[in-house]
């Protein structure tokens, strides 16, 4: 599974529910998606079918968590928050899964951005993402 995919998956899937191999995806051209699959982005996104609150998930996990990880707006700490690899080689891989075409030595730069597009994507995968967190 990608970066992308595990991120996704932890923060609107955090007890199962979605295909463990599923990647982010967009319907194809026709706007189907395959019935034979599921994926992260054609699954429910909750039982009840309103939008998972990725604050509340992701407060809640914070919680949990014996560190102070500040998600709101640190790729690293949202990465550790979810027991991903938070390491410069696994954010420049998710960097290339995201298209990223700035310098990725520029890390700072990489990494606000990063954290941008990752919170876009939970958003266009049926999370319901704080306003303050948009663009």
């Amino acid at each position: 599974m990608s970066l992308l995919g595990s991120i996704v998956s932890k923060i609107l899937h955090p007890f199962g529910g979605a295909s463990s191999s599923a990647a982010p995806s967009t319907p194809d051209a026709g706007g189907a998606s395959s019935p034979a699959s599921t994926t992260t982005a054609d699954a429910t996104p909750s039982a009840s079918g309103e939008p998972v609150d990725v604050e509340a998930v992701l407060n809640g996990m914070a919680q949990k968590n014996s560190q102070t990880l500040n998600w709101r707006t640190s790729i690293v700490d949202l990465m550790k928050l979810l027991d991903l690899d938070s390491s410069l080689t696994a954010r420049k891989q998710l960097a290339d899964e995201l298209h990223y075409t700035g310098d990725k030595d520029d890390s700072a730069t990489m990494n606000v951005w990063l954290h941008k597009q990752v919170i876009k994507k939970l958003e266009e995968n049926g999370g319901k993402v704080p306003a303050d967190l948009k663009d």
